[in-house]
């Protein structure tokens, strides 16, 4: 029996497409092995959105396939949909390149190894995968899952990949997603995270034929009895409605987190990255959020140093965050991407002026997520034990603001999957920990 070792970079619908490869293979007799020296296929299941994920793939490739030349190396995701032949040329050890929209073929492709021909397959074929993908089978008894509902993207930010990595907005119906999901509640999972590239602009089938909002989507998933929380991620401004912030202050099951990318706090900047809105209309929105659920986790994204951004521009940015207050967010230097607009602006930003900025905000950023997670020191919490912790005893899960939570478990009393409630003691940027309150 052949074993395949799969290692995912980047976003969370990697971490979902990799599971669905997986799974793929299991039924056709290949087992996933951790070890990468026992494997007899690799799979790189890759990202596109930073050049240095991108880089990153060519130096694993050359590690790994030293171990051994007769393993087989396939490159899947969203680089090899983007380099396509151009990563055969430069990594002579690569077998098989796929792109995103054709994995459910895999199983298919993977016999082709023996012949010793290379294989590249990066077409957006006619047909839906996910209507080819095999039925859900777990692999792993996480409580937790991801459950793609909404793939690619239509609105061409002048820096991003996406659209020509993941192709156009699609939608999946809501029955087929139903179905996936009480197979994986039927499985043990208790907390799903619904993903889309823009999964704010999800726009599927509905049970009665008629069009579904993302809003619409949650209410019906809301309904199966086993599923105890929903989360979604990532959004767009510009697709955020009334029914989406009514959903947060109306369905007990959502998580009152929300991650709305902003990128700038310079109208300059977000127009020339083609986000078509305004920093006063990001500002409204969360507004509108947070009168609607108090106490809601807003996050975001921030790019710095993308081109033309002057000291003002990020400035600018400093004082929105300010204003706004996150509770978590992710920040990176603008990383121009072969093929997107933003690439060939003659206004390119020195790396040690990114750098420069890039620290100073995520300095600030630090003290807003350790002032969010301060405000819950002697307060209950109840989190979703997701793991064991490092140290012994101890156990790791979520709260419903999406914070990392561990706690000391002496008896053994709790297990993975339960609910519990733990008071926090103290804090941490990117944690807390508390004590386990013993139900009576």
């Amino acid at each position: 029996m052949k074993k395949v070792y799969v290692k995912t970079y980047g976003c969370q619908m990697n971490v979902y497409d990799s599971e669905r490869i997986m799974e793929s293979l299991d039924k056709q007799g290949f087992t996933e092995t951790k070890n990468s020296d026992e494997s007899d296929i690799i799979i790189f299941n890759t990202c596109h959105i930073r050049e240095k994920a991108a880089e990153k793939l060519y130096s694993d490739i050359g590690r790994l396939k030293n171990q051994s030349s007769t393993k087989k190396v396939i490159v899947a995701g969203c680089v090899a949909q983007a380099e396509d032949s151009e990563i055969i040329r430069r990594m002579p050890e690569v077998d098989m390149v796929i792109g995103p929209q054709t994995y459910h073929k895999l199983p298919d492709f993977v016999s082709r190894l023996d012949k010793k021909k290379k294989f590249i397959e990066t077409d957006f074929p006619a047909e839906n995968k996910f209507n080819l993908l095999t039925k859900r089978k777990r692999l792993d008894k996480k409580p937790t899952a991801y459950l793609t509902i909404q793939e690619g993207c239509d609105k061409f930010c002048t820096f991003c990949v996406v659209p020509y990595t993941r192709g156009a907005e699609y939608s999946r119906t809501t029955a087929e997603l139903l179905e996936e999901a009480k197979s994986l509640v039927d499985q043990g999972v208790v907390e799903l995270t619904l993903l889309g590239q823009n999964v704010n602009a999800y726009h599927g089938e509905s049970m009665t034929g008629g069009t579904s909002n993302l809003a619409d989507l949650i209410y019906e998933l809301s309904k199966i009895v086993g599923i105890k929380r929903l989360r979604y991620t990532t959004n767009h401004p510009n697709d955020v409605n009334n029914e989406l912030i009514h959903a947060h202050r109306d369905i007990e099951k959502l998580m009152p987190y929300i991650h709305l990318p902003i990128q700038s706090g310079s109208n300059k900047i977000l127009k020339a990255m083609n986000r078509k809105h305004t920093v006063e209309k990001y500002i409204e929105i969360i507004d509108k959020i947070r009168l609607a659920k108090k106490g809601i986790a807003i996050s975001s994204d921030f790019i710095v140093g993308f081109p033309g951004e002057s000291d003002k521009d990020f400035e600018y940015t400093i004082d929105l965050i300010k204003q706004i207050g996150f509770a978590q967010a992710f920040s990176f230097n603008y990383s121009p991407r072969p093929g997107t607009p933003s690439a060939d602006y003659d206004t390119q930003i020195p790396k040690s002026l990114k750098d420069e900025r890039l620290h100073r905000l995520q300095q600030l950023l630090k003290e807003q997520q350790f002032q969010f997670n301060s405000h819950f020191i002697g307060k209950s919490v109840q989190i979703l034990v997701e793991k064991t912790g490092k140290e012994e005893c101890h156990l790791v899960g979520r709260t419903p603001h999406l914070q990392s939570a561990f706690f000391k478990d002496i008896k053994k009393i709790s297990k993975i999957g339960e609910f519990v409630d733990i008071k926090i003691d103290s804090v941490k940027v990117n944690n807390l920990s508390g004590e386990l309150i013993e139900s009576s």
